[in-house]
């Protein structure tokens, strides 16, 4: 499956909150719907999930057009949607018969996820008395009951130790592995980047940046070198880079352990590598700087208005 989103605009009022949103995701390749608090990744949620109507603009599944009620979508809110005083199981088949399943299938899909999840022992008992963590496991249950073909995970790891974040990480990669349509919302990065093949940065309204991740970085790493030495400190280092090497680099960043190093304008890493081997630097780390997403966020759509 191939859906399609295409030139959508809304306004509430006078005000316009999306300016043309453009983006699309495949079945069996994750996208990674990213922005800042306000940036419209909600309201573009909604809009996919027919809770709000676009003003303009089209939504199209395998180039036809997208029409949510004729499809199960899974749907994983950032905020929490149960009800606190239900019990598990109860509430898991009444959310799953209202998405068409009969009553028995709805109990035996909710069984299925709760023990793939690990908490089939709490079915009974009411949502409320559970941890923050199992409650997270429970809505994400929920959410899968109805086996649905697209799923849309907005900060799913909320609230999870590692353990159960691992038990999480492994449902999303067979979801994915599946061929479902995923796409996943989150501010915490290395889970997209472990995720997602592809992004969608959305920046007041618009999308900023979209794409393949593997090239994002790729482009946004072009001219860029690590470099770290054994007997000089970074500070010291990027010292001497300035001082000595202004001619074929500049210090653009640093990280906790290599400093990060621009190319200038027509020079070459070989020439720098060559005065490398001829100082008195006791090169540790040195080669092609890879940007994580978080860089490639915060300089994107990191400055303030």
């Amino acid at each position: 499956m191939r859906l399609e989103v295409k030139e959508i605009r809304k306004s509430f009022g006078e005000k316009e909150v999306l300016h043309g949103v453009n983006f699309q995701v495949v079945s069996g390749r994750a996208l990674g719907l990213l922005g800042r608090n306000g940036a419209g990744k909600t309201t573009t949620i909604r809009i996919l999930m027919d809770v709000f109507h676009a003003d303009s603009g089209e939504i199209l599944l395998d180039g036809r057009k997208f029409v949510p009620s004729k499809h199960q979508i899974g749907y994983l809110p950032e905020e929490r949607g149960l009800y606190p005083k239900r019990t598990v199981m109860d509430q898991m088949i009444y959310l799953a018969t209202l998405r068409g399943m009969k009553s028995g299938e709805a109990k035996a899909g909710a069984q299925k996820w709760l023990d793939r999840l690990e908490v089939s022992e709490y079915a009974a008992r009411k949502l409320e008395t559970l941890s923050k963590g199992n409650q997270q496991k429970v809505q994400l249950a929920a959410t899968l009951v109805c086996n649905p073909e697209i799923i849309i995970l907005d900060e799913p790891f909320s609230g999870l130790d590692p353990v159960n974040s691992q038990i999480l990480k492994d449902v999303v990669n067979e979801l994915i592995a599946e061929n479902r349509l995923v796409i996943f919302s989150s501010h915490q990065m290395s889970y997209v980047e472990e995720f997602c093949d592809n992004i969608a940065v959305i920046d007041h309204g618009q999308v900023a940046l979209a794409g393949e991740l593997k090239e994002i970085k790729k482009e946004y790493g072009r001219n860029r070198l690590m470099l770290a030495a054994e007997n000089y400190s970074l500070e010291q280092l990027a010292e001497k880079t300035e001082r000595e090497w202004a001619n074929l680099v500049k210090v653009s960043g640093r990280k906790k352990e290599f400093l990060i190093l621009e190319l200038q304008e027509g020079a070459d890493r070989r020439a720098l590598m060559e005065k490398l081997v001829t100082s008195d630097v006791t090169v540790e780390k040195f080669g092609s700087y890879e940007p994580s997403l978080n860089d490639i966020f915060v300089s994107k759509v990191g400055e303030e208005e």
